[in-house]
């Protein structure tokens, strides 16, 4: 098949991928492997190029995803969607469905989803796939695809904030909560807190990291100050602002290397999570 058709879909093939896995590196392996089978593939078997390729792609994600349970509860400590750095401002080209899509605390409830009930919520309501294509992809009927696109979306309300946020809010609460803890204030971080917060803090057993959920205002602000209490004097950490899956988020450097993303989950005003990736093999990519 012509390379030029697949070159075409790739940018749609690794959104679909990433949201379905949570993982950058994983998503480039599904893509790869979806450009093996269609190198390989008849004209008799591709009557759409997006449709075929699409299908290959989520049934890739499918299996991967039922194949990586075992190991995904191995993992030492929280596990977090590996970060990607995106655009922002007019040149962006992802909708504003997509961008809340690729969001840390959007793409942590996709993990409540089974497989199928996590690639039919994203077909249809995110790339915008009709029910009788998802059914085809997924081998299901229309009927319980509808079914289970609506059983997620409430799933999945119940999760998020009760009240939006506006991009100029949550930057701005980005930007508060960095210069804040930066200043070392106690009181000014309660004030950007939810009193039910919660940290989660994602080493993989490769760096220092909470092993568990931190929970509460107080606890939370507590080991934020703390880590960077133990900032070595002399240390050349920097922090800085970034746009990370969509969103404001805080890139932590020592040494000019990025060694922690933050990515803040605002219910209105206040900060109700704090996402902290600081496992190095899911820094690769951030910059």
């Amino acid at each position: 098949m012509q390379s030029t058709d697949f070159t075409q879909y790739r940018r749609l093939l690794f959104s679909i991928a990433y949201r379905m896995l949570g993982s950058a590196t994983d998503a480039e392996d599904m893509v790869q492997e979806a450009f093996l089978r269609w190198q390989s593939a008849s004209p008799d078997e591709v009557r759409s190029p997006k449709s075929y390729l699409s299908a290959v792609v989520t049934r890739l994600c499918i299996d991967h995803l039922r194949s990586a349970k075992v190991q995904r509860e191995l993992y030492v400590g929280p596990w977090l969607p590996e970060p990607i750095m995106t655009q922002y401002g007019p040149d962006a080209q992802n909708s504003v469905e997509q961008a809340e899509s690729l969001s840390m605390a959007f793409l942590l409830l996709l993990e409540s989803l089974s497989p199928v009930e996590r690639a039919v919520f994203l077909l249809h309501k995110v790339f915008d796939y009709s029910y009788a294509e998802i059914a085809s992809i997924v081998g299901k009927s229309e009927a319980n695809c509808r079914q289970m696109a609506k059983r997620a979306q409430q799933h999945l309300q119940e999760g998020r904030p009760r009240f939006p946020v506006s991009r100029e809010q949550q930057e701005h609460t980005t930007r508060s909560f960095m210069q804040v803890c930066e200043g070392g204030d106690m009181q000014a971080l309660l004030g950007l807190l939810t009193s039910d917060a919660v940290l989660l803090s994602d080493g993989g057993g490769k760096v220092l990291a909470a092993r568990n959920p931190i929970f509460g205002a107080e606890s939370v602000a507590r080991f934020i100050l703390g880590v960077l209490g133990k900032v070595q004097p002399g240390t050349n950490f920097t922090a800085e602002l970034g746009n990370v899956n969509g969103q404001p988020a805080i890139l932590t450097r020592v040494d000019g290397v990025v060694n922690a993303v933050v990515l803040l989950d605002l219910d209105g005003g206040k900060i109700r999570a704090v996402h902290l990736v600081v496992n190095p093999d899911k820094l690769t990519s951030i910059h």
